[in-house]
């Protein structure tokens, strides 16, 4: 397979992935398409490799808990007249296991050997562990 990577970003506000479900429902429902954006100040330099198969992968309480797959990057120009970029994504949520992340401001590559896994089918209903257990285990090796 072709080389991709992935973006990071901290969902602020959000107390859960099923918040952010909502969050975004709300949203799609004032944008023509109906997909899902997050838009951004900086353009990513590593367009192709986020269109090849790349996600964003939302932080939500200090933990990495879902992703979302990138379908396409769009020029927005803001009621200020400057260009951003639109991340459009596709409307499915996608659990992962939980990983610890530290606060960051805007978005950052994740390199696909740094992200966490899918939760497999069955367990996406599964509430995350809390964040200090997750730590732990994390660095023991075992998430």
């Amino acid at each position: 397979m072709d080389k991709h990577v992935n973006l990071v970003k901290l969902s602020v506000g959000t107390e859960s992935v099923d918040s952010l479900a909502t969050w975004q429902s709300q949203y799609r429902r004032t944008l023509p398409e109906g997909l899902p954006r997050h838009v951004t100040r900086m353009w990513p330099k590593r367009e192709s490799e986020l269109l090849n198969g790349g996600s964003i992968y939302w932080v939500i309480k200090g933990l990495i808990q879902c992703r979302q797959r990138i379908m396409r990057l769009d020029e927005v120009i803001g009621s200020d007249g400057i260009r951003r970029c639109a991340i459009v994504l596709e409307p499915e949520i996608h659990r992962t296991n939980t990983a610890p992340k530290r606060p960051f401001q805007g978005w950052r590559y994740l390199k696909p050997e740094e992200t966490p896994a899918d939760l497999p089918e069955g367990r996406e209903q599964e509430e995350p562990l809390p964040p200090e257990l997750s730590q732990a285990l994390a660095d023991i090796g075992v998430l």
